[in-house]
């Protein structure tokens, strides 16, 4: 009985085949995780807003407490700035009184201002609008601000 005394050579490695698979899928997953970051980076800083706000807001609070139900008007930039202590998106620089609200304010601001309105009070969020003093009361005031969304900016409004 003759025997075949030559080695079968084993193939050995991926095919071509193989590693384009292996290549498309790792891109995928790039793609996927490159979309999803700036998002969650602008979600955090937009949750930092809104907490920055609400500080804005128990300092607006704090403010009339202390003056007897008067609300700030835009000589008190430096007392509402002091109440603010450490804010965890905007400076204590970027946060201004603006006086009353005449009319529709809109958002004429970068992302980094927030204003504050006395007399007035939020209306629609509709074409960039915010505050307006329709129906306000001398004690009404209203916090404009901006947060990113995928395709800009959109002014946000909370009244105290």
């Amino acid at each position: 009985m003759l025997f075949n005394l030559k080695k079968h050579k084993k193939d050995e490695g991926f095919t071509i085949i193989e590693v384009l698979i292996v290549l498309a899928i790792a891109g995928l997953i790039l793609l996927i995780v490159f979309l999803a970051v700036p998002a969650l980076q602008r979600n955090s800083r937009n949750t930092q807003r809104k907490s920055d706000v609400s500080r804005i807001g128990s300092a607006v609070q704090e403010f009339v407490n202390n003056n007897n139900g008067t609300v700030p008007a835009t000589t008190d930039n430096a007392s509402i700035q002091a109440l603010l202590g450490k804010l965890a998106y905007y400076t204590n620089s970027n946060v201004t009184v603006s006086g009353a609200a005449t009319g529709t304010v809109t958002n004429g601001t970068s992302v980094d201002t927030v204003n504050i309105y006395t007399d007035a009070t939020c209306a629609a969020m509709t074409g960039g609008q915010g505050a307006t003093s329709t129906g306000a009361t001398t004690r009404q005031v209203a916090i404009v601000y901006s947060s990113e969304t995928g395709s800009g900016t959109a002014l946000l409004c909370t009244t105290e």
